[in-house]
C-alpha cells in the first residue's frame, strides 16, 4: 500500500492513504506558495494542528464542500462546530489517538501557541503521528520548537517525518537536525519554510546538513510536489 504526499506550500499537506485524502492546515487562498486553490482540493478528512491563520484559513470552506470529518484538539473542534457550522467534527487532547477509516491518528504535543483567528481560545497546539492501515508511521509535527519528548516520539519508529524548517515562528535548520536526531527517523521533508521573507531558507544546504550530520534521508518537494512512501 502507498501513501502519498503532496506539499501545497507552507505546512499544508495532502496524503493520500487507505482510500482517503487527507489535508493537514489547510492554508491556500491566501499563501503565495500555494500551488493551487482552496476550491481545488478534495479531503475526506481535515487535520488541524493548531489555531493560526495561516493554518485553519481554508478549513472551513473546503469542510463544507468537501462533506470532510475535522480533526483537532478539542477546543478547535468545537470552533468549527460552533462558529462555522461545520458538521462533522473530532475533538481530541495530548496523548489521544483515534482510529480512522485511513489509520490510527495520534496527537502529540508540540511548543508553539494556539490562538484562533478571532482571538478565540485555540487549546494546546500539536502535531500528529499518523499510523497507516499497513503500519507505516509518519510524524507531522506541525509548527513547534525542539523538545526532548521528540525521542520518545522516535521511539515508534518513524518511516517518515515532516518538520518545520523556517525559524523565527518555528524550529529553523540548526534545531531541526538536533529534532532529527532525537528522532532518528528513515526520511524527513522540511515544511513551513519559503512562503514569506522572513522564513526563507535553502532546503538544499538543510538536506546536505542532513546527511552529513545525520542518519536519515532527507526529501525536499516543490510546492506541489509528491513522495510516495
Amino acid at each position: 500500500m502507498t501513501t502519498e504526499l503532496t506539499w501545497l506550500g507552507h505546512c499544508t499537506w495532502s496524503l493520500k492513504t487507505g482510500g482517503k485524502t487527507v489535508l493537514l492546515d489547510p492554508f491556500l487562498d491566501e499563501n503565495p506558495a500555494a500551488p493551487v486553490k482552496a476550491a481545488d482540493v478534495t479531503a475526506d478528512y481535515i487535520l488541524i494542528s493548531h489555531g493560526h491563520f495561516d493554518h485553519v484559513a481554508d478549513a472551513p470552506a473546503i469542510a463544507h464542500r468537501t462533506g470532510a470529518t475535522v480533526v483537532a484538539i478539542y477546543e478547535i473542534a468545537q470552533w468549527f462546530s460552533q462558529k462555522h457550522s461545520v458538521p462533522n467534527t473530532i475533538g481530541m487532547n495530548i496523548g489521544g489517538s483515534v482510529v480512522l477509516p485511513f489509520g490510527r491518528v495520534k496527537l502529540t504535543m508540540a511548543l508553539h501557541s494556539s490562538q484562533l483567528p478571532d482571538g478565540s481560545d485555540g487549546g494546546n497546539p500539536g502535531g500528529f503521528l499518523l499510523t497507516t492501515l499497513d503500519g507505516k508511521k509518519i510524524y507531522l509535527a506541525g509548527d513547534t520548537g525542539l523538545f526532548g519528548d521528540m525521542k520518545l516520539i522516535g521511539d515508534e519508529g518513524i518511516n517518515l517525518a515532516v518538520l518545520p524548517i523556517g525559524d523565527l515562528f518555528t524550529m529553523g535548520p540548526d534545531d531541526s537536525i538536533e529534532a532529527i536526531k532525537l528522532i532518528q527517523p528513515q526520511r524527513v521533508i522540511p515544511s513551513h519554510y519559503n512562503t514569506w521573507p522572513p522564513i526563507v531558507q535553502d532546503p538544499q544546504a538543510w538536506a546536505e546538513r542532513v546527511r552529513r550530520e545525520t542518519a536519515a534521508e532527507p526529501i525536499v518537494l516543490p510546492p506541489g510536489g509528491t513522495f510516495r512512501l
